[in-house]
């Protein structure tokens, strides 16, 4: 969606809206340790899409209960905000810490490879011995 300062201002507090939501007033063991990362909502207000983040083992339990909670939250946000129009709801989980979590772990394992001096081609250069230098 198009960003400019309003709709930055906007979708920021949506999230923070949701987050509060989700923290204080929804009581539902599998939304425990879920982090709401973003919020995009539509330049209408007629249509939101939330991005949480929690641990990969758990993203089936994590939307099955968010979309049970979904209009619970829908009716809280509501009234947690002066906006015309509520809008729609759609949950997507934020894998992006996952990932930066994978690249992480493959930059510590650098194969060894790596470190080995390469011409222009890209072919290791091998170690002259002193009777070469002559």
């Amino acid at each position: 969606m198009k960003q400019n300062r309003n709709s930055r201002r906007i979708n920021e507090q949506a999230r923070e809206k949701l987050a509060n939501i989700l923290l204080l007033d929804i009581v539902d063991p599998d939304l425990a340790l879920v982090t709401v990362t973003g919020a995009e909502v539509a330049t209408d207000k007629s249509f939101m899409r939330v991005y949480v983040s929690c641990a990969a083992d758990r993203y089936e339990r994590v939307m099955a209960a968010l979309n049970r909670a979904k209009g619970r939250i829908r009716t809280l946000f509501s009234h947690s905000v002066n906006w015309r129009r509520t809008p729609e709801i759609e949950f997507v989980i934020d894998t992006s810490a996952d990932q930066a979590e994978e690249i992480a772990r493959a930059l510590k394992n650098i194969p060894p490879t790596l470190s080995v001096e390469k011409d222009e081609d890209g072919y290791p250069i091998e170690e002259s011995s002193s009777s070469d230098d002559e």
